[in-house]
This record gives C-alpha cells, structure tokens and sequence, in this order.
C-alpha cells in the first residue's frame, strides 16, 4: 500500500547527487543490506585506465573494488529483495567482464531464493576496452532476465543514461521507473542519429523520461526526482508476491474513499465520466497505483487491494477518446493482464467500451495482429476472473473486455449496461436504411427505432439471460459484490494443456 516516502538526506536530489550505495539505502529497510562481491576488480585489461578510480579503492592499477556495480541483498517492509546499483563514478558505470558476473551471479541468487530483484541502472553501456566480454555479460544478463520472467519479479530504476545493449534488460523485466529530466532509455544516441540518417534530434525526444512515459511506453513510471522513484519501487512490490510461487501480502481489509456510485455514469450515452471515480469507490482506501498512467490513457491499468488483497485492475477509460480500444491500448493491457497472471494477481475489468479504433494508420500499424494481443492475454490468463459492465459494451470490445466467453468467473453489469454489437443509432442505420430513405418523417421514425433496439438489445438482460452477465446489480452494491466473487474464486485452479508455450501473435 502507498507509504510515506523514504526522506533523503539533506533533502529531494536529482541524479547524480546520490552515489550506487546511497540510492540502495534509501530502497532498503535501515541496516537491511548485506553487499556481495564487494572485493571484486576489473580485469587486468581495465588498467590504467584514466576514469577508473571512481569512489572505490582499489590496487593502485586503476581497478577499484567492486567494478562500478553495487549488489546484494537486503529487505523492504521486512521482505526479502536483491539489489544491484550501477556506480557511474567507476569506469562511468560501464559493463566489464567482473561487472557483468557480479550481476549475473546477483540474479541467480534471486533465482534461487526466489525474491524480487531490483536494478538502479545508471551506466555507460558496455565497456569498449574490454571488448567482447562486456557484450558477451550482456547477453547472459538478458538470458537470466527471461529465466526469471514469470517466476521472481523484476523492477528496473532509470537514474542516468541506459543506452544501446543496456536498455535491452530493463525492457523486459517487469516495470521501468524514470526520474523526470534525468534518465535516458534508447538504443542509439542523437549523435550516431544525427551522422547516419541526418535527424536531429536531442537525448530526452530519443528515450528522455516523458518520451518514455508518454510516446513509446518503454517505462511505467515517471518520478519528480530519485527519491520518489526509489518509493515508488517500495510501494510497488507491497502490492507483489516474492515470486510465484507464493501469495501477495494480505493487508487489513479498509473502506473506499469513494462516494455512492449510483450518480457517476451520466444519463447521455455519450457523455464522459472518470472511470477512476468508480475504482476509488471499490477498491481499499481509494488508492490505485496506475502502471503506465500517461500512455495510452485510454486504458488505465493499475495494482489495488480489494478487502484486503492485491488486484490487477483493467478498466476502459471514457475521459479519453470514449475508452476505446486502440493499438497502445491493446499492448498495454495485455501486458499487464500476462504479468498479473503470472504471478497469481486477481483481475478486475470495468468495461466501458465503444469497441476497437478503426482508421487507415490503426489498421495499417497492425491493430489486427496487436489488438489480438488482448484477446490472447485475457484467455490464457488462470487466475480469478471478475468483470463489471458500467455502460458500453460493444462488438470486439465486449468479447476483449472479460467476457466469459475468453474465460472470465464472475461477470456483473449495471443497468445502465448496453450490450450489443454496435451502439443504437449505428444499429439501426444499417438495420433500417431502406425503410428510413423512404419514410416520410425520417428522424421520427429513427427515433422510435433507437428506441426498440435499446429496450430489446441495448440492455443487460438478454446477455443476463444466456448467462454471459451473472447478475445485473445495483452501482451501490458493485464492491459488496466484487469483494464476495474474489472470496469465492481464492481456491480457483484451472489446468492448462500441457505444451511448451504458446505463441502470442508478438
């Protein structure tokens, strides 16, 4: 649950103003941490080099103990975490051969205990002196980051620059967090840009924090400074298990900080709301800890508790073109419902949906192949299902958003649902073309037969009475209900075929 971030000494800094060892202390629990490797060097062929003192020391040779990397273990709210901080003092926190072992031999200490491992990246990429091993440890640190995809989670922390062979690990652990005006996430520099394709552009527009954040969703959080992206970490892993093999914490059941819901969906179906005044009202305390909040806002996706246990909450957001399911969209969601599966997490959809984005560049950008992303996602997912249906509810958006037909346990909508193939007034245009061309009074007639449509298929009931919809429920009563289907669904399993993996349409 959100806590009271860690206060830094002398007050909030930007990056660079903390060392590799001061950043962990203010991760970990006061104490907690023990460091592993501490005696380890470069190797020889590191000598001599001009920036190697840094603020280790080291054989005189210009080989500082500890290789510019920081690792160990140590606890947040007394749980187990391993941790390794890249020191951008020695060798500008470039990866060599003792480097990249020492951190290779961190996550398979991670493997093994089955904790959380959390990465504060603040390095020069691969360590041109050493040559092929700093590239070789690369590739090995990738193959433990998928080893451990699905099984511990992974957190990486952007302090400073992560670029080329360096950014490929933090893209596939599990969250990303950025510190504002400070860290840089991209694959080749506005130099190397600039001399072979001739755009100009600068460091923050290539892969800066906001970029990240906002344009490419490469991270999932943006920090005002390393303090608040060191707490958000330690809020993050309240809310997760140790690996996958175990529960998430369980937390004292608290109310919502919510008010009545029965007034929040308008009355006009197109008129907007926040779909966030309705998750406050269900979840413990109100709070919501939004994973990827400024891309795609369309879709909020978020960790709560609800009475008392973590929920991966999926919801279509109406504020922001009408909640529609668009290409960023889609691979958000997905994304989020895949890690939420993988490490037991019930999911929790509020479907408001007018359907999938249709337009030339959606359907050329491959809205078909990556909007499938949350189809897949939501059907193979095993873990305790529950979706409500606040208002809209149409065509593929119906089917993505929790529908038992992909699988999900307990579906419940409000009166206000429209279930449907399309809205009403599209319905009937190509129900009725002919007979609307030919009336006398066309808008009257329209009118009376956007009537019928709604009365007939644009409400709950007909989907209620095939069994898609379990129960059609009063706003006020949404969090009784959703509180008392997860309890029932805690013991759920759900064998799957045996099969290696399947193949997500990538």
């Amino acid at each position: 649950m959100r806590r009271k971030q860690a206060e830094a000494p002398g007050g909030s800094r930007r990056r660079g103003e903390y060392g590799a060892r001061e950043r962990i202390d203010l991760l970990l629990d006061a104490g907690s941490f023990t460091e592993t490797g501490l005696f380890v060097r470069a190797r020889p062929a590191g000598a001599g080099t001009s920036d190697g003192a840094g603020t280790g020391t080291g054989d005189g040779a210009g080989r500082p103990y500890g290789d510019g990397v920081v690792t160990g273990h140590g606890t947040v709210d007394g749980r187990p975490v391993c941790v390794f901080a890249q020191d951008s003092t020695v060798f500008g926190g470039s990866m060599g051969e003792a480097f990249g072992e020492k951190t290779v031999a961190l996550m398979d200490l991670a493997l093994k205990t089955g904790c959380p491992v959390v990465g504060l990246n603040d390095g020069g990429g691969a360590r041109i002196q050493e040559g092929v091993a700093s590239l070789a440890l690369y590739a090995e640190l990738v193959r433990r980051n998928v080893r451990a995809s699905g099984v511990i989670p992974q957190i990486s922390v952007v302090l400073g620059p992560c670029a080329g062979g360096a950014a490929y690990s933090p893209a596939i652990t599990d969250f990303t967090v950025m510190v504002d005006g400070a860290s840089q996430m991209f694959v080749t520099g506005p130099d190397v840009i600039e001399a072979v394709t001739g755009e100009r552009a600068t460091a923050e527009e290539l892969g800066g924090a906001r970029t990240s954040n906002t344009v490419n969703g490469n991270a999932h959080f943006l920090a005002a400074d390393e303090v608040t992206a060191l707490g958000t970490v330690r809020d993050l892993l309240s809310y997760l298990p140790a690996n996958n093999l175990e529960l998430p914490p369980r937390y004292a059941p608290a109310p919502p900080a919510g008010t009545c819901l029965d007034e929040v969906v308008p009355d006009r179906l197109g008129q907007v709301y926040d779909m966030r005044d309705i998750l406050r009202a269900v979840v413990d305390d109100g709070e919501l800890l939004e994973i990827q909040e400024l891309f795609a806002p369309n879709i909020i996706c978020a960790l709560a508790l609800v009475d008392g246990h973590s929920a991966g909450v999926v919801a279509n957001q109406p504020l922001h073109t009408a909640g529609v399911l668009d290409i960023d969209a889609s691979e958000k969601a997905a994304r989020f419902v895949r890690f939420c599966d993988a490490f037991g997490i019930p999911l929790l959809t509020f479907a408001d949906v007018p359907g999938y984005l249709s337009g030339v560049r959606q359907e050329q950008a491959g809205i078909i192949r990556r909007g499938a992303k949350l189809l897949y996602a939501y059907a193979e997912a095993t873990v305790p299902k529950v979706t409500v249906v606040v208002r809209k509810a149409y065509g593929g958006g119906y089917a993505v958003m929790g529908s038992k037909h992909l699988g999900a346990d307990i579906n419940l909508a409000w009166p206000t649902a429209r279930i449907a193939v399309m809205g009403a007034e599209g319905a009937v245009g190509v129900l009725h073309r002919r007979e609307l061309a030919a009336a006398d009074d066309p808008e009257a007639l329209r009118a009376r037969l956007v009537a019928a449509y709604e009365s007939t298929y644009g409400t709950p009931y007909l989907a209620a009475e095939r069994g898609y919809v379990d129960a059609v429920i009063a706003p006020r009563d949404t969090r009784a209900h959703v509180c008392r289907a997860l309890r029932a669904l805690r013991g759920k399993r759900a064998p799957m075929p045996e099969r290696r993996h399947g193949n997500i349409p990538l």
